[in-house]
């Protein structure tokens, strides 16, 4: 095992490096950059532009040297701990990040316990209750939850609120907190706001996950082992706990990989729909005003926690299920 994990580890330094020559390459694609896009748009609004000041900018952050430098630039600036300026909010990246880093990774977390609470007792009781009335009901409820978009029922619940209700749901705040230090009245207008954005990402995640639990558990209580341990005459509780469910769970350690990206990325449609303050939005508006530092940051940290999260995965697999190994060999 740890000669598995050494293994791994260092593998992984050249797959994030891989990684970000491709990110690189990505971001650098689109013509010219972002000073460019930004003195066009002044000049076209009849604005005087400060040339010193973007002379500097790209002199400072290599813009004005070739892509390979550029490229050498940026990655040992994040190896220091310099993800980089983010010129279109005038300030380093990691302070940009802020606020919105830690109010996505609260919605994520909480979503995803939201969602493994709610799935995993129905997806049981539905394997185990296969063809019942409940089983046709949930499984009804858990295609209509598939079919609908999570950015379709935000607008639903923004619209149900206002008519009915009088009240805006959008963002995760009331006004009066934005920007200001956190304090137990900020925190509690979180709390007050989290549980819309919680239901409307958490909604396809949990009819999905239901369907795989109960397709994987069906499987796993038509083999062998669970018939003959049932014509022993072993409790159905514990024969259902003892392997079944334990063999069945190996898509939710495999889930890993993304789900942790995936809490700091945030569902980017449905927060811009919801007024979100996270870094969904914000990683969208890098991307299109081609802030270069701003959004290779944010698509490198995705791409490590990806790498991270399969190794992850992978560790608790093999502990998990006994007919997985990690060192490639075959048993008799």
């Amino acid at each position: 095992m740890l000669g598995y994990v050494v293994r791994r580890v260092l593998l992984m330094v050249p797959t994030v490096l891989a990684i970000s020559a491709i990110v690189f390459v990505i971001i650098q694609l689109p013509p010219g950059d972002y000073l460019e896009s930004h003195i066009a748009e002044l000049r076209s609004q009849g604005e005087s532009v400060d040339l010193e000041k973007i002379e500097f900018l790209r002199s400072r952050y290599g813009l004005d040297k070739p892509v390979y430098e550029q490229y050498f630039f940026w990655v040992l600036g994040m190896f220091q701990g310099n993800f980089g300026f983010s010129f279109e909010y005038d300030l380093p990246v990691t302070e940009v990040v802020g606020d919105r880093m830690f109010l996505t990774i609260i919605i994520s977390t909480v979503t995803i316990l939201f969602t493994w609470i709610i799935a995993f007792p129905i997806g049981v009781y539905s394997a185990t209750h296969q063809y019942s009335w409940g089983d046709y009901g949930l499984t009804l409820l858990g295609f209509i939850g598939l079919a609908t978009p999570n950015f379709l029922l935000a607008l639903v619940m923004l619209y149900l609120a206002n008519v009915y209700f009088d009240t805006s749901i959008g963002g995760l705040m009331e006004p009066a907190y934005i920007d200001q230090p956190w304090s137990w009245g900020k925190v509690v207008s979180v709390l007050e706001h989290l549980w819309i954005p919680v239901i409307v990402i958490g909604t396809s995640g949990t009819a999905g996950m239901i369907r795989r639990l109960r397709a994987n558990l069906l499987d796993e209580l038509q083999k062998q082992y669970v018939i003959t341990g049932r014509a022993k005459g072993l409790p159905r509780l514990k024969l259902l706990t003892k392997y079944p469910l334990r063999m069945s769970l190996n898509f939710f350690i495999a889930d890993i990989g993304s789900i942790l990206p995936s809490v700091i990325s945030g569902a980017e449609i449905t927060a811009v729909v919801l007024s979100l303050p996270t870094t969904g939005p914000m990683l969208l508006g890098a991307l299109q005003s081609q802030d270069m530092y701003l959004a290779g940051s944010f698509l490198m940290f995705l791409a490590s926690l990806t790498v991270v999260g399969v190794l992850v995965s992978d560790l608790c697999l093999a502990m998990l299920d006994p007919r997985i190994r990690l060192q490639g060999t075959v048993t008799r």
